[in-house]
């Protein structure tokens, strides 16, 4: 089965953005609260995903001044808060780079086109303030390991941490990644993360699904000087790589929680850890893509472990697909959350909704209503996150009014 997800369209180009939305109200009240603690079981966790990476979303263009950039982003908090959102994860690590200043690595070219350039603004400290001015929680989303979109060191701005160190770096179908096998790759990684969220009252971490890079046909991941070095202890590279992986996030929740206590951290992964024909732990799917085996993300590891606070796996196909199927694969998540601390939120599809989508289910309006009403039945579901922030806005055939309209009456606090 082919990879049904956000890789193809976020290798392309947003077209622009319509700035939207009359002012929300007024900042709700915000009880403060310890990592993993429970909320009132009214609340639910209604949230869009914001991407900067190619300027899926925002910045609509690189290039524009620090008053439109920032008109364009407010702009998309009012249309959270109008569709009776109450979170927003928005992406400023997009690339081994940065949109907040005094960073670790250099300013990110998807906002002034030129990586490195001062936009002018603090885009980072305005969507904090911003986002909390109108009761939505911002969750900053970075990437650990992906550098750029290309493979040549001498496009990165002078002065970059991998122009620097080039043996950090590994190149990989037409991409740029720092080896994840690497201790000294790893400690810088999270000291760039934790330099935004020790400066900024950010609500969350937020990572997405971008560990090891996703399979490609007839090429390799060339790690063997690291795993020389580092790899004695395993019987296999395989189970090196996911080491690696469960390191990162196991270190990262701990400084977390010691950086800033009150956010939470939450991970967005490919949705199908394993194929139950592969191991009888996994989901009732065949899915050509699973995190353990191919990204080395032991997802399922990381919830049972409490190493995270909610988990959002990505569930972009509808009810009744034939190989990934959405009524499956939710329950799936929501026995794997049972008994823990972890809360459970879905990853919709809402860019696949379409009236001219090649697929039947994804033209009906309705159908991602109908994943909230059968979503609703699991007590573990405690709320959904849209892909992506541009689909929140344009709503291409109805399908976010029509979830609006049928499960979210009234606003209420994330949870």
């Amino acid at each position: 089965m082919a990879y049904i997800g956000r890789r193809g369209l976020l290798a392309g180009a947003a077209g622009l953005l319509a700035a939207t939305g009359a002012a929300g109200p007024a900042r709700a009240a915000r009880a403060v609260r310890g990592r993993g603690a429970r909320r009132d079981a009214a609340a639910e966790f209604r949230a869009m995903w914001i991407a900067s990476v190619e300027n899926v979303d925002w910045p609509s263009e690189s290039g524009l001044d620090a008053e439109a950039q920032r008109d364009e982003l407010t702009g998309l908090l009012d249309t959270a808060v109008a569709r009776r959102l109450n979170a927003v994860i928005l992406q400023v690590r997009p690339a081994a780079d940065s949109m907040w200043p005094g960073a670790r690595e250099p300013w990110s070219q998807w906002l002034t086109g030129e990586q490195g350039e001062d936009p002018g603004w603090d885009p980072l400290g305005t969507a904090v303030a911003e986002a909390h001015a109108r009761g939505l929680e911002l969750h900053a989303w970075f990437n650990p390991y992906r550098v750029a979109n290309h493979t040549d060191l001498d496009r990165l701005a002078e002065g970059h941490p991998a122009r620097r160190n080039p043996d950090w770096t590994v190149p990989y179908n037409g991409k740029l990644y720092y080896n994840p096998g690497l201790p000294e790759v790893r400690a810088f990684v999270q000291e760039a993360m934790l330099d935004a969220v020790s400066r900024y009252e950010v609500d969350g971490v937020h990572w997405d699904d971008y560990f090891y890079p996703y399979p490609a046909a007839g090429k390799y991941f060339d790690d063997d000087d690291a795993y020389a070095r580092h790899g004695g202890g395993f019987a296999s590279r395989a189970d090196w790589r996911r080491a690696n992986t469960d390191t990162l996030v196991r270190e990262m929740s701990e400084r977390i929680r010691s950086v800033r206590p009150a956010a939470r951290f939450g991970i967005s992964p490919f949705a199908v850890w394993r194929n139950s024909d592969r191991d009888p732990l996994g989901s009732p799917t065949q899915a050509g893509v699973e995190t353990y085996d191919d990204l080395y993300a032991d997802t399922r590891k990381w919830v049972r472990e409490g190493w995270i606070d909610y988990i959002v796996p990505q569930v972009y196909w509808q009810i009744g697909h034939p190989t990934a199927d959405y009524a499956k694969i939710v329950p799936w998540w929501a026995q794997t959350v049972a008994g823990t601390r972890v809360d459970l939120y879905v990853g919709e599809a809402l860019y696949r909704c379409d009236a001219d989508s090649s697929t039947a289910a994804w033209r009906d309006p309705a159908e991602l209503s109908r994943h909230l009403t059968f979503a609703r039945e699991l007590p573990e579901v405690r709320g959904h996150v849209y892909f992506s922030a541009k689909q929140v806005v344009a709503d291409p055939n109805g399908a976010m009014a029509r979830v609006v309209v049928d499960h979210y009456p009234t606003a209420v606090p994330p949870r």
